[in-house]
């Protein structure tokens, strides 16, 4: 595998999205780990290896950009079932985050091991391109440059201990490019253009539009206008919707004595089709509507308040599309103040697999762009044949 393979992978709170390739491989992984001070036991040895990978993630990562290197991890599903699984805080900063770089090697060794048909105990050298982003506010603030170079010019290793069908298979990657996106600007391109990077919404090219990306752990509000991010103008925010998943999951907890394993499960149950807003309770189907609602509402009012700020100072604006996980959860609660109050023209995307995956689709769409126009110039220098 030494050519270079594409990577897009966005590094959410609630998960991680990852798509490489030509688009022949995606991965969605919860974003939580767990630290394992040593190889942890396996039951059923033998039938290890009829497991799905991504439900038994367990690796040793080294990287000179880790914090802590060389350190074992449960990751994904598996760390939601330890007891010191972690999740990303409020207020921490992704770049700075060993959390973030070990769900994006983690994803990476993956889509390098599901590739190379070799069997255990061998060595995959593995060079990517890889398209990522940070929040905007860590963008402006220059985090993004540090972030890259952590990426580059190092060999980042993921060994696979007790994995489903990788068991043993170590996975050297080197990056050959990082490019690392302002996430509002990614929406952008992906509500303008296809995989092909053609023009599919010729209506909003020339529109003055505000993009809401609520996050886990920060909301993003860029500004477009003239087919451009304005930097100024756009801004970054320290609100998600972690602390308030958090706090439902606590609440529940202490009113129901049902312990979730993760905010993922509050987000299922929070958005799910049927028994929304139900738990059950020794076996009883029981409503959390009044924790959820009080809790959701009341972040929503602050969503809301940022959208009018921003709305105000770009008077001109036309539409404010709301996306990312965050307003998944809050969608409702926000149409409806909005509805009661200044009818402000807004939309969602109704298709929710497509506002989970929006970043790392305009991470996919940015970084081909980027490597087809490196390509060019190289087919451009190759001497003409003699006849």
């Amino acid at each position: 595998m030494s050519q270079s393979r594409i990577a897009a992978v966005d590094v959410g709170n609630d998960s991680v999205k990852a798509i490489f390739g030509e688009l022949d491989q995606e991965f969605n992984i919860p974003n939580i780990i767990a630290r394992d001070i040593e190889d942890r036991p396996v039951i059923g040895i033998e039938e290890l290896d009829q497991k799905d990978p991504l439900e038994g993630i367990h690796i040793r990562v080294h990287s000179p950009a880790l914090q802590e290197n060389n350190a074992i991890y449960r990751v994904g599903h598996l760390a939601s079932k330890s007891s010191n699984s972690t999740e990303l805080d409020p207020g921490s900063s992704k770049s700075q985050e060993d959390q973030t770089l070990i769900m994006l090697f983690a994803s990476i060794a993956l889509d390098a091991a599901k590739g190379n048909k070799q069997g255990s105990n061998q060595v995959i050298d593995a060079n990517y391109i890889l398209g990522t982003g940070l929040p905007l506010r860590e963008v402006k603030e220059g985090k993004d440059a540090g972030y890259r170079s952590k990426l580059l010019g190092s060999v980042h290793q993921v060994e696979f201990l007790v994995t489903p069908k990788y068991q043993g298979i170590k996975v050297n990657i080197k990056f050959d490019e990082v490019k690392v996106y302002p996430e509002g600007f990614a929406a952008y391109i992906n509500l303008v253009m296809d995989h092909d990077l053609k023009i599919i919404n010729k209506d909003l090219i020339d529109k003055r539009i505000l993009i809401q990306d609520i996050g886990g752990l920060s909301t993003d509000i860029a500004v477009i206008k003239n087919r451009t991010v304005d930097d100024d103008k756009a801004q970054g925010f320290n609100l998600g919707v972690s602390e308030s998943l958090e706090n439902i999951r606590e609440e529940i907890f202490s009113n129901h004595g049902v312990e979730l394993d993760s905010r993922r499960d509050v987000v299922e149950i929070i958005t799910r089709n049927n028994d929304r807003n139900h738990i059950m309770v020794k076996g009883s189907r029981t409503s959390v509507h009044d924790i959820t609602d009080r809790i959701l509402l009341e972040l929503a009012k602050k969503q809301y308040r940022l959208l009018r700020n921003v709305w105000q100072k770009n008077s001109q604006t036309e539409i404010c599309y709301f996306v990312g996980g965050g307003s998944n959860v809050l969608k409702e609660y926000l149409k409806t103040l909005n509805n009661n109050l200044d009818g402000y023209n807004i939309e969602f995307f109704e298709d929710e697999k497509e506002s989970i995956w929006m970043m790392a689709n305009a991470y996919y769409k940015l970084i081909s762009e980027f490597t087809k126009k490196a390509e060019k110039p190289k087919e451009e220098k190759k001497p003409a044949k003699k006849s």
